[in-house]
């Protein structure tokens, strides 16, 4: 019997497995499943209990709700987790040995995230609080009262942000714990500053929390990390210094704290790298200098719901695991204090979660390929061997024909290597001739993986071709490599683009030339507007959540007047430079069909960008039509309303069915 061929509402049967964490004996673990749900329109997730002894698996939390982030107490007799089933995210805790969770906070804002005290009676908390207030005061309610509209002010640049709307200006994520016997909260930080939640001491006696303590935040970009120590209130700066730090987590003995971060040495473009900071010298050194890579995980997919991972974990013999975003992959690595690191995952594939054992012995991470939505493995350590633990998504793979991409890669006059995949259409032959779609990843410092992308899966099940690249100012391929764009957007980055296409007409005899069409969003957005305003090659382009204008760009974007000095070296005392980069002043050249598809609440690309695009080209008679998505961002084609992710896919699909 023939398998199906993929569909937009597969989306509704696939389950995104997330977030795997072991218990402190390493017998059993839990993790997190999400699935949509049709009829409410949303999205569920549940924390689920898996015996590492026995393979069963058990749901711990049900009903209509989102349950994320769950964390085993010291002792492994409970796990906390955050779950919105109040309307809010708030801390609850569930006994191990089962019964119900308990919601141990009540803040107005919800728990942004949390860490267990090892003496398993408290936990501490990141929460935001207005100032002035404490994260034990009550939200004000006005039973029955209608709430009235209000002027919003600013006197700052960071006043909205893509995904929350107008930021809060009075409101800074401040630290406090929670007693879980009495439910007593206290507060630990204040100020008008945020703090961030980052580790506790296994001997309860030490805090890190990242912060950056000035005074005018709109160019300030950094997160140095401090530990405070508790009894005595006193700080010790562990790093201070522009670029993020965090993710930070002590060895078993507190001798050493492990951390990630990037400088600003390329600003955005700069890798993250692993560092060891050393309390008995109080020095610190980075582990992954050896490697020319970013520690971390920077797929761009839409099938994973809150994955989330840990930047480092150590085991009891001071070994680290982490993340490396590498040629397309994203595999575990491995670290010693002497300096030791090498791969602890093969490469083909993206782990986008894990967790290891104390004793190093085992670790369990969830992984995806181009044809595997993703599940929970158990890798040992020192053979490599792999076992399955789940099986949620078996019966779709089963039932469905997903296509296997080809690796391909071409070296460009520069010297580059530039990496992509290229994906045969369903049903076809030999001697055939095909439309294909070339589909181009945003960031632009992110990077396509091997990885499964339901999008691109669901273009080949419709008869197209599909060609995805990584070029110049992606990620995974050396500094030099993700640097490359900067100051130069529409420039090498377009070659490689064109290139790789010119490479796989070369090699593959079934690519229709006069059937070709191109895709992307946020700076593939971008790099589509860009690309149908230089050559004429393509006979159907889809822009996405694009930018069309750099030049407004730099004041409508909730990252915009930053953004645009980072990646084109200029800013509005050089409208010229942003003018030439900006597919607008090109737009008279654009003879393909474009379908122009925007979030109506999209802060990072606005929809005025869209709007600008649409205008002109009607003006100037060109063939172009305009779908606005209400209630989205710019996170539609990952977490967006399902409707709207189903309608957004059919807009794309019958857009490219000109070129067939």
């Amino acid at each position: 019997m023939s398998k199906q061929a993929v569909e937009i509402e597969h989306l509704l049967e696939l389950v995104s497995v997330t977030d795997p964490k072991i218990s402190p004996d390493g017998k059993r673990a839990v993790f997190v499943q999400t699935k949509m749900d049709e009829e409410e329109n949303t999205y569920y997730s549940h924390v689920h209990h898996i015996s590492l002894e026995t393979g069963e698996t058990t749901p711990w939390t049900y009903g209509t709700s989102r349950n994320s982030q769950p964390a085993w107490s010291a002792d492994g007799r409970h796990v906390a987790f955050l779950s919105d089933r109040s309307g809010k995210n708030q801390l609850h805790v569930l006994p191990a040995s089962g019964g119900e969770a308990r919601c141990v906070t009540d803040f107005e804002k919800g728990v942004s995230s949390f860490r267990w005290s090892p003496c398993n009676k408290k936990i501490w908390v990141n929460a935001l609080v207005q100032d002035g207030k404490t994260l034990m005061d009550a939200e004000s309610k006005d039973e029955g009262e209608e709430k009235k509209p209000e002027p919003y002010r600013t006197t700052i640049m960071k006043y909205k942000m893509d995904g929350s709307g107008l930021v809060k200006q009075d409101y800074h994520r401040q630290i406090g714990s929670v007693d879980l016997e009495t439910e007593k909260v206290e507060q630990l930080t204040e100020g008008p500053y945020h703090f961030g939640l980052e580790a506790i001491s296994h001997d309860g006696t030490k805090l890190v929390y990242g912060s950056a303590k000035e005074e005018n935040q709109d160019f300030v970009f950094r997160q140095s990390l401090y530990m405070r120590h508790l009894e005595t209130g006193e700080d010790t700066t562990i790093i201070e210094q522009d670029g993020y730090y965090g993710d930070a987590i002590f060895s078993f003995d507190d001798a050493h704290l492990a951390f990630v971060g990037q400088s600003r040495a390329y600003e955005n473009a700069t890798h993250t790298e692993l560092y060891v900071y050393e309390a008995a010298t109080q020095t610190t050194q980075c582990l992954t200098e050896g490697i020319d890579a970013p520690i971390g995980d920077f797929v761009v997919a839409d099938h994973q719901q809150g994955a989330q991972a840990p930047g480092v974990v150590w085991t009891q013999d001071d070994h680290l695991y982490f993340q490396v975003s590498t040629e397309g992959d994203v595999r575990l690595y491995f670290a010693s204090l002497d300096g030791a690191i090498y791969p602890a995952s093969p490469e083909g594939e993206h782990v986008y979660g894990y967790d290891i054992a104390r004793d190093g012995s085992f670790a369990l991470a969830t992984i995806s390929d181009p044809v595997s939505p993703g599940e929970l493995y158990k890798l040992a350590i020192s053979t490599g061997q792999r076992e399955t633990l789940t099986s949620c998504n078996s019966s779709y793979l089963e039932q469905t024909e997903l296509i296997a991409p080809e690796a391909v890669s071409h070296t460009t006059e520069d010297g580059f290597e530039v990496h992509a995949w290229l994906m045969k259409p369903r049903g076809f032959e030999q001697g055939g001739k095909y439309p294909l779609v070339v589909n181009i990843h945003g960031g632009p410092h992110a990077m396509y993986a091997n990885t499964f992308v339901h999008e691109m899966q669901l273009l080949a099940a419709n008869g197209f071709g599909v060609l995805y690249t990584n070029p110049r100012g992606s990620h995974g391929y050396g500094q030099g490599f993700v640097d490359a764009v900067r100051g130069d957007y529409g420039g090498g980055d377009y070659r490689d683009i064109m290139d790789a296409l010119d490479y796989v007409i070369e090699e593959n005899d079934w690519v229709d030339t006069e059937r070709l069409g191109v895709t992307g969003g946020s700076y593939g957005g971008f790099m589509t507007n860009w690309i149908v305003s230089h050559t004429h090659r393509f006979k159907a382009a889809v822009t996405q959540r694009s930018i069309c204008n750099w030049i407004s760009f730099f004041g409508v974007s909730d990252i915009g007047y930053y953004f645009s000095e980072w990646q084109h070296g200029a800013s509005m005392d050089n409208i010229d430079k942003l003018w030439e980069h900006s597919p607008l002043k090109y737009a008279k050249d654009i003879q393909t069909p474009l379908l122009i598809l925007h979030s109506e609440n999209d802060h990072r690309c606005p929809i005025e960008q869209a709007e600008q695009l649409f205008v002109t080209l009607k003006s100037m008679g060109k063939e172009t039509e305009f779908v606005r998505f209400p209630e989205a961002d710019h996170n539609l084609s990952r977490t967006g309303k399902p409707n709207l992710r189903f309608a957004r896919l059919q807009e794309i699909v019958e857009w490219m069915k000109r070129i067939q």
